[in-house]
């Protein structure tokens, strides 16, 4: 899948088309994008008055399908990824329309050994 955690995206379909948001979560056996803010359904919970929970409503994001969202390239216009791998078989990200690579850093947990 092309897309990664912190991509900066537009919505081309849906209930939530024109909105641009950032890609929180990636299901890549699904092939489905968790978006930031987008595609957001309420869920009902029933109240239980044995255990003292009271009834509410909870908000939530649903998965989106990657055809329903375009990335954004650092100009902000919308733009396509491909891939370009360098001599020494280094693979790197690429947008289409102006041949910028990607610059994904991705953060890593430190670990302190004691």
């Amino acid at each position: 899948m092309k897309f990664q955690v912190g991509d900066k995206v537009l919505v081309t379909a849906g209930k939530d088309k024109g909105k641009k948001s950032v890609i929180t979560q990636v299901y890549p056996k699904k092939n489905k994008i968790l978006v930031k803010d987008v595609n957001l359904y309420t869920k009902h919970i029933k109240p239980m008055p044995m255990i003292d929970r009271p009834g509410d409503k909870v908000v939530k994001e649903r998965p989106l399908d990657p055809a329903k969202i375009a990335v954004i390239n650092a100009k902000g216009e919308v733009d396509r990824i491909g891939y370009k791998v360098s001599k020494d078989g280094q693979k790197t990200r690429i947008f289409k329309k102006t041949g910028e690579v990607i610059n994904f850093k991705k953060e890593k947990k430190q670990v302190k050994k004691s």
